[in-house]
């Protein structure tokens, strides 16, 4: 993500996240921190952005500052590419853990998360500004050798002898 995105990335972040949307700026702000913030988008064949994630990594733990696909690209992979790329650049920098916060009414970016790794560690109550709680999750980078591989496909291997 560069500061070109932003217009693209606020109008998706004001979509999906009416409520909870971050503030412009923030996007601004974000992105100056290179030292420790990496950001993503995802785009489509005509250059849309329709998705987008962000890290911060505070060593030892870098946290998934967000990340987010547009509802009709659901289900495509978007989603796990750019959470593996995330988890990829943690590992990169060095972090031992990789936290993140998910909203405690979404099952399926619950399930995206359990299946890279992910274990709940505790839960934040009220923690958005709509009532909902916040599951905190967490995923230890000792054992990470990549993402996990789509249900049903095998991994192929190549002897070199």
């Amino acid at each position: 993500m560069d500061t070109d995105d932003i217009p693209a990335v606020d109008a998706l972040e004001r979509r999906l996240f009416p409520v909870d949307a971050w503030p412009l700026q923030m996007f601004h702000d974000e992105l100056a921190q290179t030292s420790t913030r990496s950001y993503y988008v995802a785009v489509d064949p005509a250059g849309t952005v329709i998705g987008y994630a962000g890290l911060m990594c505070v060593l030892p733990i870098a946290d998934v500052q967000t990340i987010a696909v547009v509802p009709e690209s659901e289900g495509a992979g978007i989603g796990s590419r750019l959470l593996t790329t995330l988890v990829d650049e943690a590992k990169e920098r060095g972090a031992e853990d990789v936290l993140l916060e998910v909203r405690d009414d979404n099952p399926r970016a619950q399930r995206l998360y359990r299946w890279f790794g992910f274990e709940q560690i505790h839960v934040r109550p009220r923690y958005y500004r709509d009532g909902a709680s916040a599951l905190i999750m967490r995923l230890p980078l000792a054992g990470w050798s990549g993402a996990p591989a789509p249900a049903g496909t095998a991994t192929e291997t190549k002897d070199s002898k």
